[in-house]
Formats: C-alpha cells, structure tokens, sequence
C-alpha cells in the first residue's frame, strides 16, 4: 500500500480526517492484528507495515496537537488530575450530546439498526484494547486493567464475554457491520484506539482514553438500551447497553483509583499524556455523534 499522506488531504487541510485514509487504515489494522501464519512474502508485508505505522503514526501526532493545549492545562498533581479527568464526564467534548435522548425517545428500529451497525463496524474491541494496553505495565494499574480484562472475559465463561454479546445483538438486529458502509468518522474513533494501544509511546495516552470510556459510557448506553426496548427488543437482547450502562459506573471508579491514580503518583508526566489521549478519544467519539446527527437528521 504505497500512500503518501499528501493522498488523503482534504479541504479543511486534514492529511488524515479522511474517507480513503480511514478506510486504508481500517482495513490494515483487521489485515495485521488478524491471526495468521508464516509467509514468503513477509518482506514485503513488512514494508508495507512501516508505511502504515508511519502514517498510523502522523495521524495520532494531528490528534495529539487538536488537543494538546487542553491538555497542558490538566492538572498534574493527583488530587487535582483525578477532578480534572473525572470532569469530563460533564464538560467534555460530546458529552449531553442530543443524538443520544432522540434515541432513547424518538428513533424507529431502522434508524437505531443503522446507528448500531455504525457502532459495531466501529469497535475496535475493548478487552484487546485493554490486552495491549497492560504490556509492562506498573503493578498496580496492571492489575486494574487485568480485573477489567476478566470482566470483559465474563471472569472466564463464554455466555458472560462482552463480545459475544455484541454479536448476538448484530445477528438479533440482522445488520452488516462491515468497513465499507461504515462513515469514517466511527473507522477514525476505532483506529485511533487501535494506535494508541499497539505503540507503546501512547501506553499512557491508551490508559487515558480508556478509562474515559469508562467513564462517559454509562448515560449513553443506557439511552441506547431504552430505545432498542421501546421498538421491541426484550431485555436480554438489549443486554449489551444495559450490562455497559451499570458495569462501567463500577469500572470508572476502579480505573480512577487503582490504574490513574498510582500511575500520576509515580510519575506526573503520565497526567498529561492520559489527559491527551482522553481528549483524543472524546473529540473522536464527538466527530462520530455529529456524523451520525448529519445522517439521521439530514
């Protein structure tokens, strides 16, 4: 895949911000992480990877700067960090967005179908983005992100994986959650994700996005479980957002305390480059609910 970022620029001047850059990045990152086996042409795998990876690399880097100066501001003492982080919930960008309350209230089954089918296309799969996250990591946040893992494992049985709960409400809603009719803002969110966990320059900034997650998930999930009762699914099948919407109130508390906190004890720099990559994962998932806005309002 010989691309320039030059390839992908468009009118706003982003060299990433793009259809064709998610797209290609999208699909290399199910073509790498995908489970494989030795082959005679990994030379020339090879190659094509270290031109991703510093394409990867030159997109994460124009996040970084969308909101490096809000970062800087993020305390960098624990106590003060620890408020700063936890307001997001509040003040960050897409958080009370009104897509979600429309949901819940006002969207027919088709429009939360194409709304999910956007999510599921999306999801980059918390549990492995944890997984490569933990990678010698401290103890203690170490840990915490172990105990998250095991809970996205259902703490070992398959009937309890968050996954697979994701997929039985794909087959339930019979969409197609697939790279091509996905917009590129929810590929962005996803690759975005992805980019921070794999390098380990962006392990704290992975740490910082997700535990925002953990923390903003809840009222959206909730929202979202309501609107897929009101058109007709039981609340087993609704489980997946009903499951996130109590869960991750727990996780969030347990992020903070036991993966956050220690980690800026040891170490304040880590406060800022957590506080960057949470900002890069709310103004990615910002970017996604406008989208979703422009194309079920429009």
């Amino acid at each position: 895949m010989a691309t320039r970022p030059s390839d992908f620029a468009n009118d706003a001047g982003s060299q990433f911000l793009t259809d064709s850059f998610q797209r290609g990045l999208a699909h290399w990152n199910r073509e790498r992480l995908e489970p494989g086996f030795p082959s005679h042409d990994w030379s020339r795998i090879f190659e094509r990877d270290i031109k991703m990876q510093r394409l990867e690399g030159a997109f994460l880097e124009e996040l970084r700067a969308e909101v490096a100066d809000e970062a800087a501001a993020a305390p960098t003492d624990v106590e003060g960090f620890i408020a700063w982080f936890e307001g997001l919930k509040e003040r960050g960008p897409g958080q009370g967005d009104p897509l979600f309350p429309w949901l819940a209230e006002e969207a027919n089954r088709d429009e939360l179908r194409w709304f999910f089918e956007q999510e599921a296309a999306g999801e980059a799969g918390f549990d492995d983005l944890v997984a490569m996250t933990q990678v010698k990591l401290p103890v203690r946040p170490k840990l915490e992100l172990a105990r998250n893992y095991w809970d996205e494992m259902g703490h070992g049985t398959a009937k309890g994986m968050h996954g697979p709960m994701l997929d039985a409400l794909v087959e339930t809603l019979a969409v197609e959650p697939v790279i091509e009719k996905t917009v590129w803002e929810s590929l962005s969110l996803a690759n975005a994700m992805t980019a921070m966990a794999t390098n380990r320059r962006y392990a704290w900034h992975s740490v910082g996005a997700l535990g925002v997650v953990e923390l903003t998930a809840p009222g959206r999930s909730a929202l979202v479980a309501e609107g897929l009762k009101r058109v007709g699914l039981t609340p087993k099948e609704a489980r997946y957002f009903t499951l996130h919407a109590v869960l991750d109130v727990k996780h969030s508390e347990d992020w903070n305390r036991e993966a956050i906190r220690p980690a800026v004890e040891e170490d304040p720099r880590r406060a800022t480059a957590m506080a960057e990559g949470a900002l890069i994962r709310l103004k990615c998932g910002a970017r996604c609910f406008e989208a979703y806005r422009a194309r079920l309002w429009g």
